[in-house]
């Protein structure tokens, strides 16, 4: 759990009594690939973080096909949090792409925290300004200007993530088929 805990550290350092606090209200669960985390159209009640293996965040289109937002790795904090705040349903699924263990918050416990624990709250800023703000900022603009190309390029810079995913989870994330995938793949001789 030492792991677990430094992960609220990257943001804001937290005490050894808000640590013992935060260990209270975590379980840790299992999830089999293709297993689902959480459904669009439930309420989400849990905030995560990905232990071990992979996740992805997607929606399904009218016409029923997956549109990937987002993947996340290994010590990545996950959660529809729109869904958490709003007390509304989800937009999103969560779904296993490999074996995953996840470490669950739950929410309503967790945002309590906030209030008994300041450091938790400065966690909680400077987590949203950095991934709900400058990142996410970041990715719209690039969803709005780039080509499938350059994004393509620009997720190939991770590549232990994009060695874990196959190509049609790449092709939704981009917004392309798997054949035009193809044809960006063969042009930067990948």
């Amino acid at each position: 759990m030492e792991v677990f805990l430094n992960q609220f550290d990257d943001y804001y350092p937290l005490s050894q009594n808000t640590k013992s606090e935060l260990l209270k209200i975590c379980n840790t669960y299992h999830y089999n690939k293709n297993e689902i985390v959480l459904s669009q159209g439930d309420l989400a009640s849990n905030y995560y973080i990905v232990k071990k293996g992979l996740l992805g965040y997607y929606t399904l289109n009218e016409n029923g096909t997956i549109i990937y937002k987002i993947f996340f790795e290994e010590n990545s904090f996950v959660a529809s949090t729109v869904s958490i705040i709003e007390n509304k349903p989800s937009d999103f699924s969560i779904i296993a792409l490999e074996d995953t263990e996840l470490i669950s918050l739950p929410a309503e416990k967790f945002r309590k925290l906030f209030y008994e624990c300041h450091d938790l709250a400065l966690f909680q800023i400077n987590y949203l300004e950095r991934n709900w703000v400058v990142e996410k900022e970041k990715l719209e603009i690039g969803l709005k200007t780039d080509l499938a190309k350059h994004r393509y390029e620009e997720l190939s810079k991770n590549t232990s993530l994009i060695n874990r995913l196959k190509q049609h989870h790449i092709a939704s994330y981009l917004g392309i088929t798997p054949t035009q995938l193809s044809r960006i793949r063969k042009e930067l001789k990948l």
